[in-house]
């Protein structure tokens, strides 16, 4: 399917990138796949494996741990399935072909193989392909958060081949490895789908669950062959080597997939005076494409946003498609609903959160809508890949939204279409997270000094720090967990900072949903407007501590946004240096970040427009985490003749634009950081901006923006000067996740700052 040409003719359309066809390159079946599994295979429809799955399967076949990089929709899953199947499924196992020496054993049904994905959505997936490749009986589980408890004993106690997630194995699996003994003990193979997913604090986490997996392993006598598998890295041998704890990786990355005609085209809304928003244009594009008979999926940032878009575009749909919403969040049975209703067809159209991205392989996507670029190009290419599956054209649309990362992209696409993905930003031996992951592995396992083959050099020092406060037991023999409660539960991998807190339908008692409890301040307060399923639901009653909030249907016409105030204490100042000509520092190190919800604004439902603002009484919430922050010396405020107020307003324009912009240099989110700013901070004795790490114990983002400090900073003054507005706009210093409301923001006052910490003068007066 071509552009059709009411999309290439509107001025809103105001860049194209097309990928012509490629055709694919196919191999021999491995010489070592049993018969029975090859008839399977073929069965299923697979007549020849690409060429890159047969050089990814001979390598695990070997014992060599890999990385496939091949794009979205090449078929990595056959790859890695082939060995695993081998291992797991045959009736007729090659007998004599033995398995490499580090294995000392013979191939084998009885080999088990874990898979482990972010979603539980992409875990179900993977069964339904296992089912259809393997043989008739083949015992694949899967285990996670919806698994019945006939479940979790079949995965446990029969499956050879078990799907599951990094929080099932760091909270069940392996605190419980004496239950999971025929698992651990016959384990061949490790799947990590999505890997380029696992960066940040939530990386590091998953790194360390990967070395406490290994540790058992070889407790059991196994030694499995880990396989990562991901379309966006940029740095797959070194991101990968890090992530399973190894000096190297083979990576696999010559992509012999038959690849269809792919035409990306850029939509910027202000380019025409009849653009809406970008949820207007998100919703418009939805419902056109599937008029057109295009099964499409739209992208948008946020969960409500899924909703609103899903909701907007079904009122428009003249052609009789149907259009639904996708989150996390929905209760099990509504998620495998509509993944089924997508693999059929029955759902024309789709708005999704990245539960969706990394959830679900929908066949045979016609089109995708993105709503604002998703933070990162890996994301962005992931979700573009959706679109033109399996032989058939695709059509992707990235729509701007009014920020400055969007805004300094659609001026420069080169950097979209032609710039590699960001590099993962992983560091597994961060000593607050090795030190709780080390506490539990004590408690598997005692400690003994030989672990530092898997937690690394500082492994004894940290094991002795940890004893001395108590958390541990030094003995001769090791180090040893002597608590009765159990060391993971006191481990948050995801960072989200507790439960979840669900929401119930006050008149019938119908849980309709739930939201993280880092969220739900500023998602569920009394009075919120609350969204699932394109149904509107007004919190009546907000109970955290007791993990509930009760709704009650309504449309009132607005929306809620949530306001906030935020506090930051330097707990320890690491990294410091100078930079331009006035000594201004940009520094990095550990913080305290205080925020709480204060109150919260009724925003008109159709323009947006501000109706009142109300208060909230919530508590305080704090959390350390990493920042990197930049000191404004007194002479330059001086030189400026800004007083406090007008100082405060520049510095609070330059943090939202500099936020907006660090993930051009960090694989991340405006969303994963935070910010602060102050004409005076109590422990910098002078006007500071800082830039913190969004989750709790930090995720590498700001120590990041501290290495490329002075880039990041040249990047922000040219948005300041480029962007063509006069005051301050969302394409600039206007934030959509202000606390305060996007109050006191001089947009002159901050390019004039930077100009003058950058350049040590000021070419255009404020």
């Amino acid at each position: 399917m071509a552009i059709p040409a009411w999309l290439r003719t509107d001025d809103r359309a105001v860049g194209f990138h097309h990928r012509p066809a490629q055709p694919g390159r196919t191999a021999e079946w491995p010489d070592w796949l049993p018969a029975d599994l090859r008839t399977s295979i073929e069965v299923a429809g697979i007549v020849r494996p690409w060429q890159h799955q047969r050089t990814l399967a001979d390598a695990l076949f070997a014992g060599r741990h890999a990385a496939v990089t091949t794009s979205t929709a090449s078929g990595k899953t056959l790859g890695y399935l082939m060995p695993i199947l081998a291992a797991t499924a045959s009736s007729d196992p090659v007998i004599g072909v033995e398995i490499p020496p580090r294995r000392g054993h013979l191939l084998s049904p009885t080999h088990t193989a874990l898979y482990l994905a972010p979603t539980k959505a992409l875990a179900h997936d993977q069964y339904r392909v296992a089912r259809e490749l393997a043989p008739s009986g083949y015992r694949v589980g899967t285990l996670d958060g919806d698994s019945d408890e006939a479940e979790r004993r079949f995965a446990r106690d029969h499956a050879r081949y078990v799907l599951t997630n990094p929080d099932m194995l760091h909270l069940s699996i392996l605190p419980n490895h004496e239950r999971y003994t025929r698992l651990l003990a016959n384990l061949r193979y490790v799947v990590v789908d999505e890997a380029h997913r696992y960066h940040g604090t939530f990386g590091t986490h998953v790194a360390l669950v990967l070395r406490r997996l290994r540790r058992l392993c070889a407790r059991y006598g196994a030694n499995p062959t880990f396989v990562l598998a991901s379309a966006t890295p940029t740095d797959p041998d070194r991101s990968g080597a890090v992530l399973i704890g190894e000096p190297s990786i083979t990576v696999v990355d010559d992509d012999a997939s038959p690849r269809p005609v792919r035409d990306v085209v850029l939509w910027d809304p202000s380019a025409s005076p009849t653009g809406g928003t970008p949820t207007d244009e998100a919703a418009r594009l939805l419902a056109a494409l599937v008029d057109e008979g295009r099964q499409t999926i739209a992208f948008v940032p946020s969960r409500s946003l899924a909703e609103v878009v899903a909701l907007r575009a079904a009122e428009r749909v003249t052609g009789g498609g149907t259009i639904a919403s996708y989150r996390a969040g929905y209760l099990a049975q509504d998620r495998r609903d509509l993944e089924g209703s997508l693999q059929s067809g029955a759902l024309t159209g789709v708005a999704a959160t990245n539960a969706l991205e990394l959830g679900v392989d929908v066949s045979g996507m016609d089109a995708v809508v993105v709503t604002g670029f998703p933070g990162t190009l890996a994301a962005l290419w992931q979700q573009v890949g959706r679109a033109g599956r399996r032989d058939r054209d695709g059509l992707a649309v990235l729509i701007a939204r009014d920020d400055p990362l969007d805004s300094y992209l659609f001026a420069h696409p080169e950097l979209i279409f032609d710039a590699p993905v960001e590099q993962t930003v992983l560091h597994a031996d961060h000593p607050p997270v090795l030190g709780q992951h080390l506490t539990a592995a004590a408690q598997e396992l005692a400690l003994t000094s030989d672990d530092a083959r898997w937690f690394g050099p500082t492994m004894e020092h940290l094991a002795d720090q940890l004893a001395s406060l108590g958390a541990l037991r030094k003995r001769p023999t090791g180090w040893f967990w002597t608590r009765p409660d159990r060391a993971v539960d006191h481990i948050d991998i995801r960072a989200a900072g507790g439960h979840a807190v669900e929401v119930v339908e006050s008149e019938t008692g119908r849980v309709v949903g739930s939201v993280d409890r880092t969220a739900s301040d500023r998602e569920l307060f009394e009075g919120a407007v609350h969204l699932v399923q394109g149904e509107q639901f007004l919190v009546t009653s907000y109970q955290p501590d007791e993990g509930q909030a009760l709704v009650r249907r309504g449309r009132p016409g607005y929306f809620t946004q949530a306001l906030g105030t935020s506090e930051v204490t330097i707990r320890r100042w690491q990294h410091t240096r100078s930079f331009g000509p006035t000594e201004a520092t940009v520094n990095a190190g550990t913080v305290v970040m205080s925020s709480q919800v204060t109150g919260y604004l009724r925003r008109d439902e159709q323009t947006g427009r501000v109706w009142d603002q109300s208060p909230l009484d919530l508590p305080k919430h704090s959390f350390q985490t990493r920042a990197v922050w930049f000191t404004v010396p007194a002479q330059v405020s001086a030189e400026l003749g800004f007083d406090d107020l007008r100082l405060a307003s520049a510095l609070h324009a330059a943090e939202h634009c500099g936020i907006g912009l660090l993930p051009m240099f960090a694989a991340c989110d405006r969303w994963d950081l935070g910010g602060l700013s102050t004409p005076m901070h109590p422990d910098t004795g002078t006007a500071t901006i800082f830039v913190h790490d969004g989750l709790r114990g930090g995720s590498g983002f700001a120590d990041r923006g501290f290495e490329v400090a002075e880039r990041w900073l040249e990047t922000t003054w040219d948005r300041l000067v480029r962007c063509g507005c006069e005051t301050g706009c969302p394409r600039c210093v206007v934030s959509p996740k202000c606390g305060n409301a996007n109050q006191l923001l001089d947009k002159a006052g901050a390019r004039t700052l930077l100009e003058l910490l950058l350049t040590g003068s000021v070419l255009q007066a404020p």
